[in-house]
């Protein structure tokens, strides 16, 4: 038996797939690599290129690797563009949902790891934000994220009296960061790490989207999360499913301590010895002032921990997109 990573060729889904081999899990990956890399497939994992808007590709991948789980990790994920791009933002994530359950309900494979956001939850008036907040999402990507979980909740209530109920979990998280392999990093144009990777690389000045916004510092603040502890909490939900384990419908996979952006510049030229003063942008469209989430339930049932200080998070970053 084995796993189905859907957008197992990107920077977090790569991770994913890479914890699924050292725990003897048997991952398949399924990508488009519209944002994802081949070579970010480890030799040996079987690889399905193709979107997952191909009903009929999905569930002949799910048949023939004989897959016993889904960990959704594919998606549309640039919240800030996705104001500007909402039909694509609602394709990628919404209807492509739809369509990898309905491939799995006909393929009869019934638990499914899902690859949600903290952005389901808005501009949170609290300090740190629990499973139980209201949903309130800011950006046509949250309200997609926030749908997806929805559709795994539906469909697990319509097949709970069948041979195979779905069983499900989804993940909360934000900036997932550095690197736990020098073969993978963030290539996303979008993502604060990689952007100041590449201006630091290329000699220009990296930039703050915005200072004004209602924190200590005036930069936002947000969870900021090793990919590898991400993709262990995957590993772990996974078994739990599998093994028939209870589980919670949702996890934040949170820091309970945020950083604001000022601070990731202040490691960004600690770690890399570049002596820089960030230039001041506007904000981008969508950006909440502050996300940060406890980590409690996780911690409970996933393993969740942080075990990463943000130093070794940008040297890890660092060293694997200078090893490209």
């Amino acid at each position: 038996m084995s796993w189905l990573v859907t957008g197992g060729a990107g920077y977090i889904g790569a991770h994913v797939v890479r914890a699924l081999a050292a725990a003897d899990l048997a991952p398949v990956v399924i990508d488009d690599l519209s944002s994802g890399h081949e070579a970010f497939v480890p030799d040996g994992v079987p690889f399905v290129r193709g979107t997952i808007l191909d009903s009929d590709l999905v569930e002949q991948a799910l048949r023939d690797h004989a897959v016993e789980g889904v960990i959704h990790v594919a998606g549309y994920k640039y919240a800030g563009v996705s104001v500007q791009r909402p039909l694509h933002t609602y394709a990628q994530n919404v209807e492509a949902t739809r369509i990898l359950l309905e491939a799995m309900h006909a393929a009869d494979v019934a638990n499914i790891v899902f690859s949600s956001s903290a952005a389901v939850y808005g501009t949170p008036d609290v300090p740190l934000v629990t499973e139980d907040l209201p949903k309130r999402p800011a950006s046509p990507y949250g309200e997609s994220k926030l749908i997806g979980e929805w559709l795994l909740r539906d469909q697990a209530t319509a097949t709970a009296g069948s041979e195979h109920p779905l069983r499900h979990t989804s993940l909360r998280y934000f900036n997932v960061v550095g690197s736990g392999d020098p073969v993978v990093y963030d290539t996303s144009p979008h993502n604060l790490f990689p952007l100041v990777f590449e201006a630091l690389i290329e000699g220009r000045t990296p930039r703050i989207n915005g200072d004004d916004y209602d924190t200590e510092d005036g930069t936002n603040v947000r969870d900021y999360v090793h990919v590898a502890d991400i993709a262990a909490a995957h590993v772990v939900a996974a078994q739990r499913l599998a093994a028939g384990q209870p589980i919670e419908p949702a996890y934040n996979l949170g820091s309970q301590n945020g950083l604001s952006v000022k601070q990731i510049m202040d490691a960004m030229a600690r770690v890399t010895g570049i002596a820089f003063t960030p230039e001041i942008g506007p904000r981008r469209p969508g950006d909440p002032d502050r996300i940060v989430a406890t980590g409690e339930l996780a911690a409970r049932d996933l393993d969740w921990a942080n075990r990463y200080t943000v130093d070794e998070m940008v040297r890890t970053g660092w060293e694997a997109r200078r090893a490209h």
